[in-house]
């Protein structure tokens, strides 16, 4: 058991370096992961199934116990990330598939990373729990209209199949697994060391395949979508802290925020583009899935060294 749970840690905790392997491989072998293409949506509802077997009503607490924080979080989340992919996709003149597969990206709710990238930064972990949570049962209904009023003159929406999958892919498999928690949970505990690892082997699985489908089209745009990709993500990371700090929230608050305005579910982004867009339109997803990890990653790492000076600070003041 003790060796199971040291696997499953290695697992989670280096998961930038699984998705960075598993999307290199995809990228230059592509036939490896192609056939696994129309299982995209059920590998995120597995993922989502898992994040609903994870949550508990505690977690939806914090609404009531500290509204003004949530209602920061849903409210940026959901301004910040379509403003910044419409106005990039603006300034770079991206062609409409392009753009719209940003915009698409930005109006999807947090991703899961968001939640482990905070607790890494010893930011306000249950904050980000609960956030991502709202944000994710909010997403059938602010996803597609976000997405109709930033993207709709560049490209038709429908808004109703957009809605529809995103219920089927997100709000389901999430019930489920509440559910199925609430029912069996003696059971689902003892799965619990097991989930967060299972997860990451869907996430890096899914990003594979997207890679992988999207191999030729990413090498034609590759410069001005990872350009369009990473200032999207750098941004929404700094405007999320930036305006968490002007509102006057703490600093863990601050990090939980940043998180998650700026770590995307491009799975579904992926899914969604791939479903109802040219498929041209799933690349930004695609890169984002990667991106994200490693960005994420480093600035989680940036704080905790960051935290790390400042004690040693103060315990060198104290004794000195």
């Amino acid at each position: 058991m003790e060796r199971s749970n040291r696997c499953f840690e290695i697992i989670t905790k280096y998961v930038s370096v699984w998705v960075v392997i598993g999307a290199g491989v995809a990228f230059f072998y592509p036939p490896m992961f192609t056939s696994l293409s129309k299982e995209i949506p059920y590998l995120l509802a597995l993922i989502m199934l898992g994040m609903g077997l994870t949550m508990t009503f505690d977690e939806f607490r914090l609404v009531i116990n500290r509204p003004k924080d949530i209602f920061y979080g849903v409210v940026l989340r959901y301004l910040i990330m379509p403003s910044v992919a419409w106005l990039i996709s603006v300034i770079l003149a991206l062609p409409p598939e392009l753009a719209a597969g940003l915009i698409l990206v930005g109006c999807c709710p947090s991703g899961t990373a968001s939640n482990v990238l905070t607790f890494i930064a010893r930011g306000d972990t249950a904050l980000s729990v609960s956030v991502s949570s709202l944000n994710t049962l909010l997403a059938p209904l602010l996803t597609p209209l976000i997405f109709l009023f930033f993207a709709g003159a560049v490209i038709p929406v429908d808004v109703t199949g957009l809605l529809l999958d995103i219920i089927k892919i997100i709000v389901v498999p999430i019930i489920l697994g509440v559910s199925f928690r609430m029912v069996a949970g003696k059971y689902v505990n003892k799965l619990q060391p097991a989930i967060p690892a299972i997860s990451v082997i869907l996430v890096v699985v899914t990003i594979s395949v997207v890679v992988a489908v999207n191999a030729a089209k990413i090498s034609a745009v590759a410069v001005i979508a990872i350009a369009a990709v990473i200032l999207h993500n750098l941004i929404g990371l700094g405007l999320g802290y930036s305006a968490s700090r002007f509102i006057g929230m703490s600093e863990p608050k601050s990090r939980a925020l940043t998180f998650e305005i700026g770590v995307e579910n491009s799975g579904l982004a992926v899914a969604l583009a791939l479903a109802h867009l040219d498929p041209v339109a799933a690349i930004p997803g695609a890169i984002f899935s990667v991106w994200h990890n490693l960005s994420g990653s480093a600035l989680a790492t940036f704080w905790v060294k960051k935290d790390m000076r400042n004690l040693t600070e103060v315990i060198k003041e104290q004794l000195g």
